[in-house]
């Protein structure tokens, strides 16, 4: 079971503009929270410093019991905490299979001597990676194309491949930035569809998306932001419902 992630007074500023201030809200072990709010209320900056891209400048992350604030990228992805960018990118080079492999965790044959030597070790963690690569391209439909290089899929494919990659490194908890944008309308079903299955099966997801619609079906809590904190949060008709909420979108009450 993931264990909870706790988000407590964080703040974040850039030459003196606050951009993060005493954001505080907890994601439940086995949620599917969603994180929306107006651009610019500080959404993806807020999983920028989770997750070790910007060292929050107070305030604290915890993961279960243990203390994260801060710790680098590679550390929180070995603790459980992935998460996942906009913008889908790779090395032009690679195939999807190469770029799933890359993100596999414990990979012994990362070492020099390993490497040289070719050790038994690396070989077996190798094979390992190699079918659990095959094995999550089948779950999201990639196996067809799963040799061809990165640049030869579509916007769509290379955003399951994204997910696919947070995937490979076994997480507890799963942070996405908008994975359905820019894609159509039957591929955005399909990937929602497979997030939900990984969240039945114990996967804790927090994801930030501008449809409403897609959050009122895969969400619940949903979280608010604007300006750089919460607003409120809660069931997602009471949120949609609450005049705050209206007026950081809108801009005026109703």
């Amino acid at each position: 079971m993931s264990e909870t992630l706790s988000i407590r007074a964080l703040a974040l500023d850039f030459y003196g503009l606050q951009v993060l201030r005493g954001v505080d809200f907890t994601i439940p072990a086995g949620s599917f929270t969603g994180l929306i709010g107006p651009n610019g209320a500080g959404k993806s900056t807020l999983f920028n410093a989770v997750s070790g891209i910007y060292r929050p400048k107070g305030g604290s992350v915890r993961l279960g019991s243990r203390d994260i604030t801060g710790l680098a990228p590679e550390k929180l992805v070995a603790a459980g905490l992935v998460r996942s960018f906009q913008l889908a990118r790779g090395f032009p080079k690679l195939s999807v299979f190469q770029h799933l492999i890359l993100y596999g965790a414990a990979q012994p044959g990362e070492g020099l001597i390993a490497a040289l030597l070719g050790s038994a070790a690396a070989r077996q963690r190798e094979a390992e990676l190699a079918e659990r690569a095959h094995a999550i391209a089948r779950r999201l439909r990639l196996d067809h194309i799963i040799d061809n290089p990165i640049t030869a899929s579509s916007g769509g494919q290379k955003k399951l491949v994204e997910i696919g990659r947070a995937l490979m490194a076994d997480p507890q908890i799963l942070l996405l930035d908008e994975p359905m944008v820019g894609v159509n309308p039957t591929l955005a079903e399909k990937i929602a569809s497979q997030l939900v299955d990984l969240n039945r099966e114990g996967l804790t997801i927090c994801l930030i998306e501008h449809d409403m619609a897609l959050i009122r079906k895969l969400c619940d809590p949903v979280i608010v932001m604007a300006e750089g904190k919460v607003l409120t949060q809660g069931r997602f008709d009471d949120v949609a419902s609450d005049e705050r909420v209206l007026e950081a979108y809108l801009g005026r009450r109703h």
